[in-house]
């Protein structure tokens, strides 16, 4: 999205979330002071909170990443959260350099683990206990990761299915691990849907089926091949039918 759109979008769900619950949005980038800039404009739009995914492309070190997060958390008046996706971004935030910005940055409330390793969820729980609020950042990995401490889910299934999934998070916060572990495995394959291709492009196609949204992504992305398409159909006819 251009900034004007990410601003417009960010107000429009500040106004249908009408103070009903907070709204996070995303403001990282590669470039601190861009980062800054656009936490500012998302905070000015309304936002409770931003969250910062780690700098892309320039993989700074583990110091460089403690300094950007230390240099936004000084600059914005807001609670943030950090996002960890070593996977798309090509650097991981470890966990020495997590307590680091945790100890420096007040305002620094969570963070999203999407590193698909359940064990770095353990360790930053063990360490930093609720200093730091651990969300899954993996639709797929919720329910281990909310056994070792974490307290939820930003989830990209959520858009297409919200009940189940915040209905699985909520039985395992409650405890009710049996009936979570229920709901959790049929929607596995919903979960192994939503990324058969890059994200977003799979959730876009099928909320489009329901027409609640367009399929279009931007380039470089593209829109899913007719085989995911096919695949994405049968997976939720069948998860709807609950067989």
């Amino acid at each position: 999205m251009t900034d004007a759109e990410q601003k417009l979008v960010i107000e429009r769900t500040v106004k249908t979330a009408r103070g009903r619950v907070p709204v996070i949005a995303g403001a990282g980038s590669f470039s601190t002071h861009k980062t800054i800039k656009t936490a500012h404009t998302a905070l000015e739009a309304g936002a409770d909170a931003v969250m910062i995914v780690m700098p892309y492309y320039s993989r700074p070190t583990q110091a460089g990443l403690v300094e950007h997060i230390a240099h936004v958390a000084q600059s914005i008046k807001a609670p943030i959260l950090l996002y960890n996706i070593p996977a798309r971004t090509g650097v991981d935030l470890g966990i020495e350099a997590t307590e680091s910005i945790c100890a420096r940055a007040p305002n620094v409330i969570g963070i999203k683990d999407a590193t698909g390793n359940v064990l770095r969820c353990q360790e930053i729980v063990r360490r930093l206990g609720d200093r730091l609020t651990v969300m899954s950042g993996d639709d797929a990995l919720t329910l281990a990761m909310m056994a070792c401490g974490a307290r939820g889910l930003i989830s990209t299934t959520s858009n297409l299915f919200p009940k189940p999934v915040a209905d699985t998070c909520r039985l395992a916060l409650s405890g009710e691990w049996n009936e979570a572990r229920r709901l959790h495995f049929t929607m596995l394959p919903v979960y192994d849907a939503m990324f058969i291709e890059a994200s977003p492009a799979p959730v876009k196609f099928a909320l489009s089926q329901l027409g609640r949204t367009k399929a279009a992504v931007r380039l470089p992305l593209v829109g899913v091949s007719k085989a995911a398409r096919a695949k994405i159909v049968e997976i939720v006819k069948r998860y709807e039918s609950g067989a």
